[in-house]
């Protein structure tokens, strides 16, 4: 307990909803950034064209691989350090987004055993 008071109650709903939003929009913030890194580098590393880019860059960041073939050594060396980028960030996005929901579960199993004593 060195780090967080212990809490006799449950968060207010407002206040839950409240940190659940913000999580959301940190892990757009994050999704969108680590996009706009994709296609800035396959558009001018990968020369491919804008919409190719975004394409290549949004189905690497989903998890489902590239579609454009990349015909330079630079472009294949991005690729890879992107998808590896990609694969780091959407785990941590997935934990960003569920932190609130993981927290208020386990915090509410935890306020029922407390109870229980």
């Amino acid at each position: 307990m060195l780090f967080k008071k212990p809490h006799p109650k449950l968060l207010p709903r407002r206040e839950f909803y409240h940190r659940l939003t913000r999580s959301f929009i940190v892990g757009g913030v994050l999704i969108l950034f680590s996009l706009c890194i994709g296609v800035a580098g396959y558009h001018w590393i990968g020369e491919l064209p804008w919409i190719d880019a975004f394409l290549d860059a949004s189905m690497i960041l989903s998890g489902m691989g590239p579609m454009s073939p990349l015909h330079t050594d630079a472009a294949k060396l991005f690729a890879g350090i992107y998808a590896i980028y990609c694969g780091i960030t959407l785990i941590g996005t997935t934990a960003i987004i569920f932190a609130p929901a993981v927290h208020r579960a386990l915090h509410r199993f935890h306020l029922e055993d407390s109870t229980r004593d």
